[in-house]
């Protein structure tokens, strides 16, 4: 599944007025839901039990922070914009690490404890997967 691919599903479901879209393409499956008259679609993956807004971060698992969302990858505010963080810089918990933007709804993804920032895993404006690990970290 490409990003292309995932992008116009989230446009042409956001515009449209199912409550409830399951996609699947090989071994990849998308799951998009909506409460009508709710507001913008939650995306999610079909596995996922909880939404990114209920979730609470948690501590790195030694090594990884990962997205909370499925989205669109940014490491800076706006294209003009130094990085949040860069590779051995320390961060404290709840720092903005990154932003992941779905559907025109932005997501900040934040330091789930204090850590230096080994590498960026991720390309810029890439497409991430829900839990898909986005940096690696040493926990202090």
């Amino acid at each position: 599944m490409t990003q292309e691919t995932v992008l116009q599903l989230i446009d042409r479901f956001e515009a449209g007025s199912m409550t409830r879209l399951e996609y699947r393409d090989g071994a990849a499956r998308l799951v998009l839901e909506k409460n009508a008259g709710a507001g913008p679609a939650m995306v999610r993956p079909a596995s996922a039990v909880q939404t990114a807004e209920h979730r609470q971060p948690q501590p790195a698992a030694g090594t990884r922070i990962t997205a909370p969302v499925v989205g669109s990858f940014y490491r800076a505010p706006d294209p003009e914009s130094a990085p949040f963080v860069q590779p051995g810089k320390a961060v404290k918990k709840g720092q903005t690490v990154a932003l992941i933007e779905a559907m025109k709804m932005i997501t900040e993804v934040p330091a789930p404890c204090d850590c230096v920032i080994e590498e960026c895993l991720v390309e810029d404006g890439a497409l991430v997967g829900f839990d898909q690990p986005l940096f690696s970290v040493r926990e202090m």
